[in-house]
């Protein structure tokens, strides 16, 4: 287990209020750190796969997470990656 520091995401309120998911229009929330923990211990154990069916290879610095809580997007240096094909489904983290 690696203990590398994360620093914590600083996005905009107002730039987080009008984001939202780009397949389903619905609204986004920053994800919780204990969240994004377990992704990033799928993400090293290579179990982890985007919605193209990509390997996820890049540990994530935060997400956004869909309000029904299917999908995450990466949030990459304060950046939200906001493509379907970059998102993230959450029913692999256990």
């Amino acid at each position: 287990m690696t203990n590398d520091v994360r620093k914590k995401v600083n996005l905009d309120k107002d730039l987080l209020a009008i984001l939202c998911c780009p397949e389903t229009k619905q609204g986004v929330v920053l994800a919780d750190d204990l969240l994004i923990q377990k992704v990033n211990g799928a993400i090293e154990r290579g179990s982890l796969k985007n919605k193209a069916q990509k390997p996820v290879t890049e540990k994530l610095d935060g997400g956004l997470i869909r309000s029904d809580n299917q999908i995450l997007y990466p949030v990459r240096e304060d950046i939200p990656v906001m493509l379907i094909d970059e998102g993230i489904p959450l029913e692999q983290v256990a």
